[in-house]
């Protein structure tokens, strides 16, 4: 099990937020920590620890101010730290290979390869034309899927909870029902919309062969340090021979040893909001001293 950091990028700043309220609207987010520090400080303490395959995520929608102000935070870190990072956020084929350009050892696509809530499979074969599979990171950040149909606004029957078993272990999700053991899905557009792909070990596998890596948000308790979602890190265990790395939910250095254990030591970890480096209360350095 490998820590890749990550340089989350928001309006221009470096933050933490909490997945399931980033909103293009008002360029919004629930914001657990923002940084008084540019992104190529994070950079270069990375590359000073000597960790590789850390993640730049653009939290702004492409073509927009905000998206022009993460951008000039990432080429400071990209300079910084070239061919340490891994960028995503806007990707496609027109312009994948800038960012490898710009110093970027991976470009990191969900959105793109997506059309109709559909894997678009001629996207993914000009992704990797335009860069080739060893600089391509496939983002597979999923979701419970509410019952109901595909929009996050689905609201479980009342009639049908009351009668069903399987809805004895409930959540509330964002001020509405969600089922605990529903299957996740890949979700697109900075985690705001579900498309109708099941992340499964099969979809893994098939898409293992265009990808260098996987990147895995469990966007439900994404920046809430809550407890890293237990289903999930053990779906990606052992299913495909290419790097996997997890985010979401690690509040507690249990939690990485939940994920070491659960992912059989081949599932690599983010850690954002919890980590002290984002105001957090886990160790920089311990967490560094877990690893493999």
């Amino acid at each position: 099990m490998q820590f890749r950091p990550c340089i989350d990028i928001h309006n221009g700043k470096v933050k933490q937020i909490v997945g399931g309220s980033l909103k293009d609207a008002g360029s919004s987010a629930l914001e657990n920590y923002v940084s008084e520090q540019d992104a190529a400080f994070y950079a270069h303490l990375y590359k000073k620890s000597g960790i590789v395959g850390g993640h730049i995520i653009l939290l702004n929608k492409a073509g927009t101010p905000e998206y022009d102000a993460d951008m000039e935070q990432a080429c400071l870190a990209l300079s910084e730290y070239p061919d340490g990072l891994q960028i995503g956020g806007g990707v496609n084929s027109d312009n994948a290979k800038q960012f490898i350009e710009m110093g970027a050892s991976h470009v990191i696509v969900t959105s793109y390869v997506f059309r109709d809530g559909k894997i678009d499979y001629d996207r993914l074969n000009e992704l990797v034309e335009a860069v080739g599979r060893k600089h391509l990171v496939l983002d597979l950040s999923c979701r419970r899927k509410p019952v109901g149909g595909n929009n996050l606004g689905c609201v479980i029957d009342e009639d049908e909870k009351n009668n069903s078993e399987k809805y004895n272990d409930e959540e509330h999700y964002n001020g509405e029902h969600r089922i605990a053991d529903a299957p996740y899905y890949i979700v697109t557009d900075r985690w705001q919309k579900f498309t109708d792909e099941p992340l499964t070990k099969e979809l893994l596998e098939k898409l293992s062969s265009y990808a260098d890596e996987f990147l895995v948000h469990a966007v439900d308790v994404e920046g809430k340090a809550s407890g890293v979602e237990k289903e999930l890190v053990s779906l990606l265990a052992g299913c495909v021979d290419i790097p996997i790395t997890y985010a979401g939910g690690v509040g507690s250095y249990e939690d990485i040893d939940i994920i070491r254990r659960l992912g059989k030591s081949r599932v690599n970890v983010t850690i954002g909001s919890a980590l002290d480096l984002f105001g957090g209360s886990l160790e920089y350095d311990k967490v560094l001293s877990m690893m493999d």
